[in-house]
């Protein structure tokens, strides 16, 4: 199974094309499973620029897989302990979003498609992160 994360599906929703968006295609024409985020759910949803365009985009994505993490606090502590891990390796995520996008891809352990460094950079550190390449 596959993550997608919001930077590929803002892409990929924009009609932009580029490596990420043309696997994701790929994706879509293999008929492969995916899912997103609850928090790839809510960046989506809040970045709508009006009421239709809300109501669309929460119509779609109510139609997909969606992946949550535990609401309990060993959740957060799993969250915040990986942000602080990486932090001590030099590398500060620049959103504690991805950190739990992140983390929904390694507990759910689901291969992650982005097109935003700073998975990458977190994957060189973090074993059980995998993400999803073009080849």
């Amino acid at each position: 199974m596959i993550l997608v994360d919001t930077s590929v599906l803002i892409d990929f929703l924009k009609g932009q094309t580029n490596e990420k968006i043309q696997l994701f295609d790929e994706i879509l024409s293999r008929n492969i499973d995916f899912g997103f985020s609850s928090y790839t759910f809510q960046e989506v949803l809040q970045g709508a620029q009006n009421e239709k365009e809300y109501e669309q985009l929460r119509d779609y994505l109510s139609t997909q897989i969606i992946y949550f993490l535990p609401e309990e606090t060993t959740t957060y502590e799993k969250a915040a302990r990986l942000y602080f891990d990486l932090r001590r390796k030099g590398i500060t995520p620049r959103s504690t979003i991805d950190v739990l996008i992140a983390l929904t891809a390694i507990e759910n352990n689901l291969l992650l498609l982005h097109n935003d460094r700073d998975f990458d950079l977190m994957a060189k550190q973090v074993k059980a992160l995998n993400v999803l390449k073009v080849i």
